[in-house]
């Protein structure tokens, strides 16, 4: 298939003592009309990644095309093509929801009236209100509307729901299915693992500036070995012994051990088969079972496997610096 996004070799770096490289060698592709997710905790690298390919950052160095083109020679064709939504977008309190997409409408030769782009993100109560009277979910979906006003062939959303109550966040979600829907190519960035799963075909799993996972959600998790995860604790003395992967990994369907310091994860193919003989096992050496719970394998479960801490665990280290 024709590609939307084309980069390689792409890296940004910082300078400093000593220099931070923010991007580290990135190569990716990503086909029209596909949903594409970058996903990661604050601080791998995505919105640096993202404001490279949308012309916002220069690279250090590397290549990048879109739609066949490249930002150092057709700069204004790449920018009547493309939409994008910030982080966090800022508004004139001044205008009303109307005017102000009369005001993005402006900026390009061709596009949508701005009644049609409220009507696709569903303010149409609030055409006539004030920004500043707006909450964050409907200013949120104004600015995806911004984004949506010169009617692109490519849309970069770069982490749209954060802070979003869960209500707002599945209204942006059904808009983004639309614009998929619409065959529009959509380059998501995220935290959210749960949102790149209901909304990507494609996903790239970013830390500390690469990519250390490319596929679709389905096949990610099923490099896990088991499309299930079965979790307990015992407590609230945890025998050693029962700490070792030995001790649970040649139980019937187990694929996968983790052990995080308070609770066991067993990645499992068939929930129903190892749950009595976790039980027998757990009673034959007189052990107390705290908790027990199961649940589909999740984007989580491959990004703690693939980089060995959780996604908030990396989170708090950004904070700490």
């Amino acid at each position: 298939m024709p590609l939307a996004v084309c980069c390689s070799e792409l890296r940004k770096t910082y300078p400093g003592k000593p220099p931070v490289e923010a991007v580290r060698g990135i190569d990716l592709e990503v086909s029209e009309g596909e949903c594409f997710g970058v996903l990661g905790p604050n601080g791998a690298g995505k919105t640096t990644l993202i404001e490279i390919l949308e012309g916002l950052m220069p690279a250090t160095s590397g290549d990048v095309s879109l739609l066949g083109m490249r930002w150092t020679d057709q700069p204004d064709a790449i920018r009547e093509q493309i939409g994008i939504s910030l982080q966090e977008t800022r508004f004139s309190d001044k205008l009303n929801v109307w005017e102000t997409l009369s005001l993005f409408r402006s900026f390009y030769r061709r596009g949508i009236e701005p009644e049609e782009a409220i009507a696709r993100v569903s303010l149409q109560e609030k055409t006539d209100a004030w920004v500043k009277d707006l909450s964050g979910g409907q200013r949120q979906r104004l600015a995806v509307a911004t984004a949506l006003i010169g009617d692109p062939a490519l849309l970069f959303l770069d982490e749209p729901t954060t802070g979003l109550d869960p209500h707002s966040r599945r209204e942006l979600w059904d808009i983004i299915r639309g614009c998929r829907q619409q065959g529009r190519t959509t380059v998501l960035t995220t935290h959210y693992m749960e949102e790149a799963e209901r909304l990507c075909d494609r996903v790239a799993i970013v830390d500390r500036g690469r990519i250390i996972a490319l596929g679709s959600p389905r096949e990610l998790i099923a490099r896990l070995g088991g499309d299930h995860v079965v979790e307990f604790s015992l407590g609230p003395d945890l025998p050693l012994p029962a700490c070792s992967p030995e001790k649970w990994q040649d139980l019937p369907a187990v694929t996968g051990f983790r052990y995080d310091g308070q609770v066991v994860h067993l990645s499992v193919t068939e929930p129903h088969v190892v749950l009595p003989a976790l039980l027998a096992r757990i009673e034959r050496h007189a052990w107390r079972l705290a908790s027990l719970t199961t649940r589909h394998a999740s984007l989580d479960d491959v990004f703690v496997v693939l980089t060995g801490h959780a996604m908030d665990e990396t989170e708090a280290e950004e904070r700490a610096v």
